[in-house]
């Protein structure tokens, strides 16, 4: 079957979070900016979803039985070499709450937390939320590409006491798909100086050709040990409003812990469609994940190629996975505040601004590809048509 990524789908009306709060005429602002898709989900999901729904009884659900949980493993082991148990499996709305969840869980008050900036915003709001310090060993850019500073990273947790570390692999938003190698080197020095690790891998389906993904805890059965695993199928199928995502955790202790946290909440069990969407995704949606990769490659060159002849000035940072683009905007010469306005205001696009993501976010704008072509094109032709009035 051939799917169809190019039609424009309005989602003006639908009470979206990416349009929320948007005044004026349809189209007057783009906005590219959270991580969600501007495609339909796989209409596999959206048959499973009709058929559910038409049933008409909506009561509380339950994600435990095999039907959810054997498409859910054979994914992993299938893609990944990583064959998660079904008793490690726990069910949250979302990874932001798991991770939310897990740094109470490994960390006491005010124990420090290790995250590597640019990084995932709400990692910091998580790990200031709870009343815990933020420990920043920040990626190195040269070259053009992101790399860690294994010194600083060891050194930043001696000297910060850090007990946790929260991973972002594929990293967002520099879209480094970091090798088995840097991982392990990672998960090395977090063995030695026991600290724990949240692995925040819900990029991982999105990894461009020439790249893999290896799940952190596959590497040994140690970083396993010490691990707290967020997946979800909100990124690759689009499915986020629905609220399901899989926590793997292999220690038992570690696991019952986050499940007591997780139990404070008042969290009564997962979304009943949520628990829907995501076995059709898993048992249906690989076609469609091929298909929309390879629209995406397209989608990544036009950028590539649009920027380097129509505003040099701006640079793409070269993604190795997700469809989140990570522009350098510093030849624009701007201050940090006066590039978003000009973006916003002048260019009618509403981009994540760098300095969101932390140190290191200054002059540059997190663009989400997941969109029509049409729109990406529009988009181009709005900064382009911006930085030459300027």
């Amino acid at each position: 079957m051939k799917y169809d990524f190019d039609t424009q789908v309005s989602r003006y009306g639908t009470d979206a979070a990416k349009y929320a709060g948007l005044t004026g005429t349809e189209g007057e602002l783009l906005p590219l900016w959270v991580a969600d898709m501007d495609f339909p989900a796989p209409p596999e999901v959206v048959e499973a979803l009709q058929k559910r729904v038409a049933h008409g009884i909506y009561g509380y659900g339950d994600f435990t039985n095999e039907a959810y949980f054997a498409p859910l493993q054979r994914w992993y082991s299938e893609r990944f070499s990583w064959k998660p148990q079904r008793e490690w499996l726990v069910e949250t709305p979302g990874v932001v709450f798991a991770v939310y969840n897990a740094v109470r869980a490994l960390t006491g008050e005010n124990d420090a937390v290790l995250i590597q900036e640019p990084v995932y915003y709400p990692f910091a709001r998580a790990i200031r939320d709870n009343g815990r310090r933020i420990a920043v060993s920040p990626l190195v850019f040269e070259g053009g590409r992101y790399r860690i500073d294994y010194d600083d990273f060891e050194r930043t947790i001696e000297e910060e006491g850090v007990k946790a570390f929260i991973l972002c692999s594929p990293h967002n938003p520099v879209g480094r798909v970091w090798t088995r190698d840097e991982l392990t080197r990672m998960g090395e020095i977090c063995l030695r100086q026991g600290v724990k690790v949240i692995a925040d891998e819900i990029h991982a389906d999105f990894v461009r050709p020439g790249h893999t993904h290896t799940v952190f805890a596959s590497i040994s059965p140690a970083f396993a040990d010490m691990t707290v695993t967020c997946t979800a199928p909100s990124k690759t199928f689009n499915l986020a409003g629905l609220q399901a995502s899989n926590i793997f955790i292999s220690n038992e202790a570690l696991r019952e812990a986050f499940k007591r946290e997780v139990g404070k909440t008042g969290y009564g069990g997962p979304n009943i469609l949520g628990i829907t969407a995501c076995q059709a995704a898993y048992e249906h949606g690989a076609d469609w994940l091929a298909q929309l990769k390879d629209y995406l490659e397209g989608n990544i060159a036009i950028v590539r190629d649009y920027l380097a002849a129509h505003i040099p000035q701006v640079k793409l940072v070269e993604p190795e996975g997700t469809y989140l683009l990570w522009l350098d905007c510093r030849g624009l010469g701007m201050a940090p505040k006066a590039l978003d306005d000009f973006m916003y205001c002048n260019a009618g696009l509403w981009f994540d601004d760098g300095p969101m993501f932390g140190k290191g976010g200054e002059g540059f704008q997190r663009l989400n590809a997941a969109c029509p072509r049409a729109t990406l094109e529009e988009a181009l032709k709005r900064l382009a048509d911006a930085v030459n009035a300027l």
